[in-house]
């Protein structure tokens, strides 16, 4: 048996090898701040971007081999106490969030190109590579500090990069907008934060979890437990859009450019799923019983009456939108909503992993995760695409035609559009089904009994109402008159776009068609008992 010192110095050493992918990020977004005061181009910027990304995930396969299993080993018969010291945990969801991210951040790339300036590329750049690290490293903080801190790796380059292009009044109001309403988010959290701090006397997620679950089941649930949550589900709410913190999203995605807006629309999503998937003790490897399941708390009543009002809301307010880039911020909202979905049913389990056979809450989250950021940053690329030289895409009647002038374009974005109704061979059905399907089959001997399947009609009722808007799109485009001749870019770099567009369509009908390697994926990405050999851990990996 390992003495408690001995297993924290391992720790501590192995700490660094959890992160090397993201160290690597880290370091060439630096590298980049620098060769922006020497040469201000965007090739040379571009090009380092590339070579950090590929560096990231060179580091991630070699490191991703065997980090798992040697972290089991040095846990190995210890007690979970031991492992406070550690503020990162590579298992669970950690891998499947980390290649989420890099890919993510590939993409995010593809659609930026046109819109910069030479002066600016480095640290747009730059920042672009550290939004990407702080996404990785919120799928594997085991920490409320290294979680608070990765969250703000993702939030304060946000800042940045909305500020960076704006060269337009309605740009700089949407930077404005989006700091000040991210930073009041970040204070509620920390807020919260703080509260479970004090009441467990430890800032490590696991053993706040384990803390309060013996807590509740010996005195009860503490009141202040529960402000804790409900401040830390309202500061994360911000960052999933999740009404009533939705109202920043539609004039950040007018005002903003694009390929900022494609990163703002997947990017916090991402992270506040994970985080909120994590502080709830569905994605904790550590937590033997969930804190705020549905037969001690409102948390899940909570959380249910939170989805329905967000997809209802987001769908309706959507109906009435012309502009294309605030009817995709309404759409987003919508998705938000049929994602905490995911959340409300895994409250319903008694365990980590859950106690339902075949799906369950947080596996199908994961999915749905994937499906909605192929579908809506491929839509948002769409727009970078047709917005070139010569022509402005800014309104649903700009659509026009667009079918005949731009026929790839118009095609894959009618592929994406099909996967956010949800229709079947899409990787939007496979989402949608899979989160209805975890509610359905839910647990009827919860205090909650049949919310979870009225969750099911509501949630349906709201996709029909969405396929109106999203139908009408695809009807503008290939039944409309163009007003103008659409102007199609000339260059390469400018094709880019439409390039990540085509990947994201691509991948939207093959994890459609066959979606099970990423099922396999996120049920891998579940938690798995303290008592579990390191090879069943190991699985976690992809």
């Amino acid at each position: 048996m390992k003495s408690l010192l001995q297993v924290q110095q391992e720790f501590l050493t192995g700490a660094v090898q959890l992160v090397v992918p993201e160290m690597v990020l880290v370091g060439v977004a630096c590298l980049l701040f620098v060769v922006g005061l020497l040469r201000a181009k965007r090739c040379p910027a571009f090009v380092i971007g590339w070579v950090g990304l590929i560096g990231a995930v060179v580091a991630a396969v070699l490191v991703g081999r065997h980090e798992v299993a040697d972290f089991w080993k040095v846990v190995e018969g210890t007690p979970y106490a031991a492992r406070s010291i550690a503020p990162f945990d590579p298992t669970g969801a950690a891998a499947f969030v980390r290649w989420l991210a890099l890919g993510a951040g590939a993409i995010f790339l593809l659609i930026s190109w046109a819109e910069l300036a030479d002066e600016t590329a480095a640290e747009y750049v730059a920042c672009l590579l550290v939004v990407v690290a702080g996404t990785s490293l919120v799928g594997r903080a085991n920490d409320l500090v290294a979680l608070f801190l990765a969250l703000e790796l993702i939030s304060i380059p946000t800042y940045i990069l909305l500020y960076l292009p704006a060269r337009t009044k309605a740009g700089q109001e949407a930077a404005v907008k989006y700091f000040l309403l991210s930073i009041l988010s970040s204070g509620i959290l920390l807020f919260g934060f703080s509260y479970l701090f004090g009441l467990t006397g430890s800032t490590n997620i696991g053993a706040i979890l384990d803390g309060l679950t013996e807590a509740h089941r010996t005195a009860g649930v503490s009141p202040m437990a529960l402000v804790a949550i409900i401040m830390v589900v309202a500061g994360l709410g911000f960052r999933v859009t999740a009404v009533p913190f939705h109202f920043y999203a539609p004039d950040v995605y007018e005002g903003g450019p694009t390929g900022v807006v494609a990163q703002i629309a997947f990017v916090p999503k991402v992270a506040g799923f994970i985080a909120l998937a994590r502080l709830l003790g569905f994605l904790t490897p550590s937590a033997d019983q969930i804190p705020f399941d549905a037969a001690r708390t409102l948390v899940p009543l909570t959380l249910w009456v939170v989805a329905v009002v967000t997809m209802t809301f987001g769908n309706f307010l959507a109906l009435l939108q012309d502009n294309l880039k605030r009817l995709l911020a309404y759409s987003g909202i919508a998705h938000g909503g049929y994602m905490l979905i995911g959340l409300v049913v895994a409250a319903s389990l008694t365990t980590g992993r859950g106690a339902v056979p075949g799906v369950t809450g947080p596996d199908a989250l994961l999915v749905y995760l994937v499906a909605y950021g192929l579908m809506t940053v491929g839509a948002i690329a769409v727009i970078a695409h047709l917005n070139g030289p010569g022509r402005s895409t800014e309104t649903v009647a700009d659509l026009a035609g667009v079918a005949k002038s731009n026929p790839v374009a118009a095609g894959a974005f009618a592929v994406l559009l099909f996967s956010m109704i949800g229709m079947p061979l899409t990787a939007g059905f496979a989402g949608k089904f899979l989160v209805f399907l975890s509610a359905f089959d839910a647990p009827t001997d919860t205090p909650m009994k049949g919310m979870y399947r009225i969750l099911v009609v509501i949630a349906a009722v709201n996709a029909a109402i969405g396929a109106v808007y999203y139908l009408r799109l695809i009807g503008v485009m290939y039944l409309g008159t163009p007003k103008d001749p659409a102007a199609v870019p000339a260059s390469v770099p400018a094709r880019w776009p439409l390039a990540a567009a085509v990947v994201c369509a691509v991948a939207t009908v093959v994890l459609g068609a066959y979606p099970k390697p990423l099922v396999d994926a996120a049920r891998a990405a579940l938690p798995v008992k303290d008592d579990q050999p390191a090879a069943v851990a190991d699985a976690g990996q992809p």
